[in-house]
């Protein structure tokens, strides 16, 4: 079992503080790793700061720097929708445009599901591309969509449309390179012709477009690996790469208590199980330290009925680190434990300072999965 609480690793506020996992009072994963092998993992690279669709595939074994996907794929994944490849994937902003065009609020005042789910429903019965497309159009939650284009000779290598400010007009589809100009045809035909659709749909008014991306098709934790597996995730994004690597999707809970619900529902169904938390992630970005404490404790309450399931290893993570002091992703190594017969226990607790220290040492995101096949004895000799 693998459990990721996103967006783990963090920073102290002061130099002689604790970071937010130091901070928290977690005696359940405290007691796991006092039998734990510990470590630190390096998410892509050194001073790389990874995304999370980069932070998660090395977590699963793949290397994030070899095997690239755009997170318009990943939340095309998430919502349900099958890609063949060469579709091109996008993600979308309900916004709130002025009459001149330029941009009031990126997120249209974040509007209810119930809204949402009105608007891409008016645009998806009304928009029409002619020849040059067949689209799929999703609401994902509150002001967010997802677009897919599936055709001929699409690429994906366009600019996004938000531009990621206020006070000015939407950035135009622009293709970046010659391969991915029928896209950028066809989006500006699906953006004009929505801007007519919705415009006086006060607050939504308009599209903003971001994470363009081609899919293909990557090989499976069962082909690499040979790993039936399941993953439980509240959030749409993470259910998309875990498709992506051939995971089975069993539900979409909506609260972490729904999700541990469900793993415990479905533990035993498949021999690899990754469960994910978001709170940790979310709070950083807000940079509230104290809630990003408060997320972690409220998540290590929980720990006793994961590992009361009787995982052969267990490991916890982060796919990578979000300081509430940065209010944002960060490139430092994110703390690990491994839980075994196989460990070699070196620390009394789950934190940055034991994890430093742990017998694991500072090893790449990407082998992780290796040593939890190890530490499960599927792993043959190598060499005579």
């Amino acid at each position: 079992m693998l459990v990721v609480l996103d967006g783990l690793g963090g920073l102290p506020l002061s130099p002689s503080g604790r970071t937010e996992l130091e901070a928290a009072r977690t005696p359940n994963l405290d007691h796991i790793a006092s039998a734990s092998s510990l470590g630190m993992l390096l998410p892509v690279a050194p001073g790389i700061t990874p995304g999370s669709g980069p932070g998660h595939l090395a977590l699963f074994g793949y290397d994030p720097k070899e095997y690239v996907v755009g997170r318009g794929a990943l939340s095309a994944l998430g919502v349900g929708l099958d890609l063949e490849p060469g579709d091109v994937a996008v993600r979308l902003n309900l916004a709130t445009l002025d009459l001149d065009g330029r941009v009031v609020d990126r997120r249209a005042g974040r509007p209810s599901d119930d809204e949402g789910r009105r608007i891409v429903g008016l645009l998806r019965e009304r928009i029409s591309l002619g020849d040059e497309a067949e689209f799929f159009l999703t609401h994902v939650k509150e002001h967010r969509a997802v677009l897919v284009l599936r055709g001929e000779g699409l690429g994906a290598d366009i600019a996004d449309t938000d531009p990621q400010e206020i006070g000015v007009a939407p950035l135009p589809p622009r293709s970046l390179d010659p391969s991915s100009e029928r896209t950028g045809r066809v989006m500006e035909r699906f953006l004009t012709q929505s801007r007519e659709l919705i415009r006086d749909e006060a607050p939504v008014s308009g599209l903003l477009a971001r994470g363009f991306a081609r899919y293909e098709v990557f090989p499976s934790l069962k082909d690499r690996f040979g790993l039936s597996a399941v993953a439980v995730a509240c959030y749409p994004m993470y259910r998309g790469v875990a498709r992506l690597v051939g995971m089975e999707i069993p539900g979409t809970p909506s609260s972490d208590e729904q999700a541990v619900a469900l793993m415990e529902e479905q533990f035993g169904s498949a021999g690899f199980h990754f469960l994910h938390f978001k709170a940790p992630d979310a709070r950083g970005e807000d940079q509230d330290f104290d809630a990003k404490v408060a997320a972690i404790e409220a998540i290590d309450e929980m720990i006793p009925r994961l590992s009361s399931l009787g995982a052969d290893v267990l490991a916890v993570t982060g796919d990578h680190s979000t300081p509430a002091r940065l209010g944002a992703h960060s490139w430092h190594h994110v703390p690990v434990l491994l839980a075994s017969e196989s460990a070699r226990p070196t620390g009394s607790a789950f934190s940055e300072s034991e994890c430093r220290t742990g017998d694991l040492g500072v090893i790449e995101a990407k082998h992780l999965m290796s040593l939890m096949l190890a530490h499960a004895g599927r792993l043959r000799k190598f060499g005579a």
